[in-house]
């Protein structure tokens, strides 16, 4: 069984409720994950037991703005702007270097979007010697296909994110798109951290990463090591589509590996009971494959 321990990471004044998953012996691999928009770390069901009982050790975070890191109500939704959320990240996973087992960074949607700006932002081209694999679960790369804003209500939301960067409004996807379990739909309807909030500054950013991504506007930093990126193919929050466009666009990644879930929605890893192990089987090979001494493993595409 897991090991569960609380923290908080400080960061200047303000202080970012943890959670780490631990196995019950020395580690194989650390793993950093950043959740997703509307959403916090305890919400990712076996996943973080199941990798711990791999011997792979989680550590996560609620990012500002979102779960338990809100400290009163003017908090929810105000993530600041990509340069803070980054920086957030990038100061998250240095806690945890040097490392001596081999670590990862994952990301789910919104958070799968916001590693990516990581690893191709050059400020951070010292982590990528030391980071050993990114995965992406769902990354919001682009919206599917018949959910796509207007031009008029980008354009517009961008604008006043500049004018009025702290105005908040309710935002967030319809629970019943981000799964098919009757059981997780209600619970999200009724998680008290779970705000459906958002700040027209940190909207306006979350719309520039996805917009440079989608685009080919970023590219990732040299030294990325390993790449896995799984995603549903009737995925009503991220394209599964963009997803595969922009994964065959990285060509300078040799180990890489792409999984499709047919019929999958927006959180795998809450997705059907019956499917959840399977994605987290599937996570976990990825990162011990990469764990075994003297393994390269080649390129699935």
């Amino acid at each position: 069984m897991a090991k569960e321990v609380e923290g908080t990471h400080q960061i200047g004044d303000v202080s970012l409720y943890t959670k780490s998953w631990l196995p019950e012996g020395p580690p194989k691999a650390t793993l950093i994950f950043i959740h997703g928009f509307n959403d916090h770390i305890n919400r990712y069901y076996i996943l973080f037991p199941y990798l711990a009982s791999r011997g792979i050790a989680v550590h996560g975070f609620d990012q500002r703005g979102w779960g338990r890191s809100v400290k009163s109500p003017s908090q929810r939704g105000a993530t600041g702007p990509t340069s803070l959320v980054v920086s957030d990240i990038a100061s998250f996973i240095r806690t945890h270097l040097p490392s001596s087992v081999p670590l990862f960074v994952a990301g789910h949607s919104m958070g799968g979007g916001e590693i990516l700006t990581l690893a191709s932002d050059p400020r951070y081209q010292d982590l990528m010697g030391s980071v050993r694999g990114w995965i992406l679960e769902s990354p919001f790369i682009a919206f599917p296909k018949g959910y796509e804003p207007s031009f008029v209500t980008v354009f517009f939301g961008r604008l006043a994110g500049k004018l009025l960067p702290k105005k908040r409004l309710a935002s967030g996807l319809p629970p019943e798109n981000l799964t098919r379990d009757p059981a997780v739909i209600a619970s999200l309807k009724g998680d008290e951290w779970i705000h459906n909030m958002g700040t027209l500054e940190g909207l306006a950013g979350l719309l520039d990463r996805t917009a440079n991504l989608n685009e080919g506007k970023v590219k990732l930093n040299e030294g990325v090591q390993s790449l896995w990126l799984g995603h549903g193919t009737q995925d009503k929050g991220t394209s599964y589509e963009a997803s595969r466009k922009w994964f065959d666009r990285q060509t300078g990644v040799k180990d890489k590996e792409f999984k499709t879930y047919e019929g999958w929605f927006h959180q795998l890893h809450a997705d059907r009971p019956e499917d959840r192990e399977v994605f987290a089987k599937d996570v976990a090979d990825f990162i011990l494959a990469r764990c075994e001494e003297g393994v390269t493993p080649n390129s699935k595409l």
